[in-house]
């Protein structure tokens, strides 16, 4: 979910409230594709993939491209309408009501005599196969090029050839995808949905990309992985009201001590 974040940031600069909820349309899309019409699990979560791909392009395309040289303040209030839009869209298509999402994962490993999951190993292994996998993207294609030129001027990139309006758009159909694998996952480990729970989780999202540097695609594999561990410690040794508190007091204390992120660089702009 972070990588997703962290993808359309780094390009664009753009803060996208409306992500978590692309992350719950991916949860409905794999819950009905599965109960609906019986598709394999696999399938019904590459379906998910790319009709969430789709819809951000669509998102961008019809929402935040006409408003880009309006400036970010623009694009940041119409990345709520469309968070607000799409929580309320969900709702009157599937309802108020909680579904059961099946978990694809069946049975757990034992690791040191506790038992886990098998979706717990398996989202850390997939998740940095798709790290190493966006990293190689950005830094040895031509398309990763582009979106680096784009990241830095867009402006000066347009008069040196580069499409900026198709990366930009690549740039969220990866981010969307990416939502939709990482709404899978959740769902595997806490198998209740409804159409109000990307609000949460796309502000965590939002929280592990700023804690691991914002633009980083491994800082937002590490931002990631430390919120997690952080919630788990803290719902096991703790409270399980505790943990929301101690996900945005890392976000406080991220940004007092050191704004860019664990792995985030400073820049500095001449004037």
């Amino acid at each position: 979910m972070a990588l997703g974040y962290s993808m359309v940031y780094g390009v664009i600069k753009l803060i996208n409230f409306a992500h978590g909820d692309i992350i719950m349309v991916g949860a409905y899309c794999t819950w009905y594709m599965m109960s609906r019409f019986g598709v394999p699990a696999l399938f019904a979560a590459l379906f998910s993939v790319f009709f969430c791909a789709s819809l951000g392009v669509l998102i961008e395309k019809i929402a935040y491209k006409p408003l880009r040289k309006y400036g970010r303040l623009s694009l940041l209030v119409t990345a709520i309408g469309v968070s607000l839009f799409l929580q309320n869209v969900v709702q009157l298509i599937f309802k108020a009501d909680p579904r059961m999402f099946t978990n694809f994962f069946k049975g757990a490993i034992t690791i040191g005599g506790r038992q886990f999951s098998t979706a717990t190993p398996a989202t850390i292994i997939i998740s940095v196969i798709i790290m190493t996998a966006l990293t190689l993207l950005v830094k040895y294609t031509s398309m990763g090029r582009a979106m680096r030129a784009v990241s830095e001027d867009d402006e000066t990139a347009q008069l040196m050839g580069v499409n900026v309006s198709s990366t930009i758009s690549f740039t969220f159909a990866v981010g969307s995808g990416l939502a939709a694998i990482g709404s899978v996952f959740y769902c595997c480990s806490y198998s209740q949905i409804q159409p109000t729970m990307g609000s949460m989780l796309g502000l965590k999202a939002f929280v592990a990309a700023v804690l691991g540097g914002i633009g980083s695609i491994p800082g937002a594999m590490l931002g990631g992985l430390c919120i997690g561990v952080g919630e788990s410690v803290t719902r096991g040794f703790v409270s399980s009201k505790m943990t929301d508190a101690v996900v945005f007091g890392v976000l406080i204390a991220v940004l007092l001590i050191k704004p860019s992120g664990i792995l985030g660089r400073g820049s500095g702009e001449k004037v």
